[in-house]
């Protein structure tokens, strides 16, 4: 199961937000959790490992930039998404480079949209959770693509190979 955490200031934005995934990613329900405090946000992520945060840029107490840049630091495989109403350049420009977020998203969310970049950056956490594949993994790997079926092992009952 996949675990969200989402920060606006707004509780309104934060419940259409949560109704929105939960009904988007209806095939694998996350577990969401959400915060109106940045530096409650912040807390949170040590102490629990999220799989993706996704944040509102223009906040009171601290904006999402320096949000996901304090996380990218304490939880740097988490995937981060920012979303803002503004489309100011030094916004989006601060939210992939300095924060290095997943995607920049403008509100009000397109729900496809949101849609794709959720999927893909649970993905994208899926991948740089898996372990990396070991040496024999690898080269049965490469004998399998030159020539399927290679590796495919044939028995009888009692486990005797079948030639």
């Amino acid at each position: 199961m996949s675990k969200i955490l989402l920060v606006d200031d707004e509780v309104n934005v934060l419940n259409a937000l949560q109704r929105a995934l939960l009904q988007m990613l209806r095939d694998a329900p996350p577990q969401i959790e959400t915060c109106t405090d940045p530096y409650e946000a912040l807390k949170r992520i040590c102490y629990c490992d999220f799989d993706l945060v996704i944040c509102d840029y223009h906040m009171p107490q601290m904006n999402g930039g320096e949000l996901l840049q304090a996380l990218k630091d304490v939880a740097p495989d988490t995937v981060r998404i920012m979303l803002s109403a503004s489309t100011e350049y030094n916004t989006v420009l601060s939210a992939i480079n300095q924060a290095q977020a997943f995607r920049f998203m403008s509100k009000p969310w397109d729900a496809a949209e949101l849609e794709q970049n959720v999927r893909l950056a649970l993905a994208q956490r899926a991948a740089l959770a898996a372990p990396p594949p070991t040496p024999q993994e690898l080269e049965a790997r490469r004998l399998e693509a030159e020539e399927p079926g290679l590796l495919d092992v044939k028995r009888d009952d009692d486990g005797a190979v079948i030639l």
